[in-house]
């Protein structure tokens, strides 16, 4: 922890429950500072990359990117956050968490469960509540085998098509047409290389819908089609620029996302 007062941002998207949890946190943890709150992973993960705060309590089932992906994504921006997970009742994730480098919070939270993690996060770097900055690898490990067994849980199939309004028209449009998705105040615009039409769905609900091989989240407000970028460079400030194959415009990346294009 830092010698100032630690700070943390809590990450839930159910607005009672990260009320609660931000309530419990000040009463068994006052100098604690939360210094921010998401109701969504995008959110958070800019949030964390921003602020770089001692701790991230992160809901592992939030729409849009999940707990798992912005852990993983801490690696990059924040590696010293130290990661604390809250879950609902999911026996293969705290059986992993139990035998690996990061702690959790079992829903509806204890207050004895609460005052034990906290004691392991005030206390010498140990095996659990870790950051990436102590044993990565192990962390890594941990959160891809988790992340692989989320995602054998999902049944449904990904968006293949949607309904999109075009002034008084309403029209269909196949998803791999769609280069890019961007929030706009009570809609979510659908641009293709025709041009663009509005939806009702918001981006943290259309992420969980669409192919996460093909779609990927670049901003809190902005989904990409993989197949649909000519090109990816960096700005003077480390910001990406995506150039599309079927549009004049580029799309800003937000750097904590950046890690989502290493390899490419």
């Amino acid at each position: 922890m830092t010698k100032n007062n630690p700070t943390a941002v809590v990450a839930e998207d159910e607005e009672l429950l990260r009320i609660e949890l931000v309530s419990q946190l000040k009463r068994a943890w006052p100098e604690l500072q939360i210094i921010a709150e998401a109701e969504d992973g995008a959110a958070a993960l800019e949030e964390i990359a921003a602020h770089k705060p001692d701790v991230a309590f992160l809901d592992i089932r939030m729409p849009g990117l999940t707990g798992l992906d912005v852990a993983a994504a801490l690696k990059d921006c924040s590696p010293q956050t130290r990661i604390v997970f809250v879950t609902a009742y999911e026996q293969y994730a705290i059986d992993a968490f139990e035998k690996g480098a990061i702690d959790y919070l079992l829903k509806p939270i204890s207050a004895e469960r609460l005052s034990a993690t906290i004691a392991r996060l005030k206390s010498p770097i140990t095996s659990t509540g870790a950051a990436f900055g102590e044993g990565g690898d192990a962390v890594g490990a941990l959160l891809a085998q988790l992340k692989v067994s989320m995602q054998a849980e999902k049944k449904h199939e990904p968006l293949a098509w949607i309904t999109a309004g075009t002034g008084k028209d309403t029209k269909l449009i196949m998803i791999d047409e769609v280069a890019y998705f961007q929030a706009d105040s009570k809609y979510t615009v659908v641009m293709t290389g025709e041009g663009e039409a509005l939806i009702r769905t918001p981006i943290k609900e259309l992420l969980e819908q669409l192919d996460a091989a093909h779609f990927k989240q670049i901003h809190r407000a902005t989904i990409v089609n993989l197949h649909a970028i000519k090109a990816v460079s960096r700005d003077e400030t480390g910001k990406g620029i995506i150039k599309l194959k079927t549009r004049p415009e580029t799309l800003q990346v937000s750097q904590p996302f950046m890690h989502l294009f290493r390899n490419m």
